[in-house]
């Protein structure tokens, strides 16, 4: 077994609907790692220290030491490698549903695309990280941490709710958690005051003349997941839709509940407990974001940048359409901080920046590279097009009369014939790149 790195663990969350912070001081988290290399394992385990994590840490590399550990210990997240010599990831996410564990399963890969991550998620996976870009790990791991907890207060409330009637009155009295009974059509039979409140209305008799199949849930697909799920199994096994509140504003919603029967036993209709996540699914964004987002500019990071660029490989190679990278540097930056000041310096960045912003479209992507450095990868987009997008932003450049003046240098690289990789793409530029500061040197 690995030894437990033991170091105080601090996250913050906010929500767009104000500033909160999750902090989780002296809790270790426990997580057991699948690998058939310590030396991965360490990688991340650093990678969780370098963020101030508290881990115990299990580690094992057989699919008994894994179906063995599982019997014996509880963990927080499963860190599985996605190929070893004798099993796979798959088959490890497949032992823990055998086990009806509800650990999340956070997938680990040194080659990560869409296709794979998408099997493991309907596979019910709870991430997938790149080997490559591990400081993705500690997000992933305080997103699992803050699951388990809600999960955890979920499965007590729904324990409550088969406990006893006077369990279940103490539930539905409770403010965080709304309830309501509804038939087979989606006609509320009873509500408690909680989810009038979530959904805004001003009274039981004001929402139990709502519908909740045609007039709460907005989208058709997740109303008839809803419903179909009742009707076919007569449970709601824990379910995510968007909610309408009276004022028509979305509410992202759990759902999770059971048929229940009149006095003779008979079907009659089904109850369910309402979790509001709107809060949650608002910070896990915010968290998302500022995970892939320059602070400075606002931008992109280059972490960002690699995920872009890399599905756009992958679906380019699919298409065969071409697209382009653009390599762009401040030009004087160091003479425009010795000059005017650094604050001067981070203006100029920023309002490059702002440039870029305003002069791409929404589906291009506009990354910090590095201290003065800039990229922008253009979608479906040749070389003459590319070259049109450099003369827009030039011209944005030159009409900008902020001090100080600013300019820029910038190379182009366009896939397939400049290279087929992240690193062969953004040599290309580089290269192009440097030619056109030769030329501006010698003209």
């Amino acid at each position: 077994m690995l030894q437990p790195a033991r170091n105080e663990t601090q996250w913050d969350r906010q929500g767009h609907s104000g500033r909160s912070s999750l902090t989780n001081r002296q809790q270790t988290v426990r997580i057991l790692f699948i690998d058939d290399k310590r030396s991965d394992v360490e990688l991340c385990l650093h990678e969780l220290k370098r963020m101030d994590f508290a881990v115990f840490s299990d580690w094992v590399q057989d699919p008994g030491e894994f179906s063995n550990r599982l019997s014996m210990q509880s963990y927080d997240a499963i860190v599985c490698d996605y190929s070893m010599p004798t099993w796979t990831g798959m088959e490890a996410l497949d032992l823990l549903h055998q086990a009806n564990r509800e650990i999340p399963f956070i997938l680990t890969t040194g080659i990560l695309d869409e296709a794979m991550t998408e099997a493991f998620m309907q596979k019910g996976a709870f991430d997938c990280i790149d080997k490559n870009c591990l400081n993705r790990l500690p997000l992933a791991v305080a997103l699992a941490v803050q699951d388990n907890t809600r999960r955890e207060e979920r499965n007590h409330a729904e324990k409550q709710l088969r406990h006893s009637e006077a369990h279940y009155r103490a539930l539905v009295e409770n403010p965080t958690f709304g309830i309501c009974h509804f038939d087979v059509d989606g006609r509320f039979l009873d509500v408690n005051d909680a989810l009038v409140t979530m959904l805004g209305y001003e009274s039981k008799n004001e929402l139990m003349g709502v519908n909740l199949a045609t007039e709460i849930i907005r989208d058709p697909v997740e109303r008839t997941q809803l419903i179909e799920s009742y009707k076919k199994t007569g449970d709601v096994d824990l379910i995510e839709v968007e909610l309408k509140r009276k004022d028509g504003m979305p509410m992202r919603a759990r759902l999770s509940g059971r048929q229940v029967g009149d006095e003779k036993g008979a079907p009659h209709g089904c109850e369910v407990i309402v979790e509001d996540v709107t809060a949650h699914r608002a910070s896990e964004d915010h968290l998302r974001h500022l995970a892939a987002t320059d602070a400075l500019t606002g931008l992109a990071n280059y972490r960002k940048l690699s995920e872009t660029l890399e599905s756009e490989i992958n679906r380019s190679g699919r298409t065969t359409r071409p697209f382009a990278v653009l390599l762009i540097d401040l030009n004087g930056m160091k003479q425009i901080n010795d000059t005017h000041g650094h604050l001067a310096g981070n203006r100029a960045l920023c309002r490059l920046a702002d440039i870029f912003r305003s002069s791409c479209r929404s589906i291009d992507t506009a990354a910090r590279y590095g201290g003065d450095e800039f990229a922008i990868l253009l979608p479906e987009t040749s070389a003459v097009e590319a070259n049109a997008a450099v003369r827009r932003i030039c011209e944005q450049l030159s009409s900008d009369r902020d001090e100080p003046m600013i300019s820029v240098s910038v190379g182009l690289a366009v896939y397939p014939e400049d290279g087929v990789t992240i690193e062969g793409l953004l040599q290309a530029a580089d290269r192009s790149l440097y030619k056109m500061k030769a030329r501006h040197k010698t003209a």
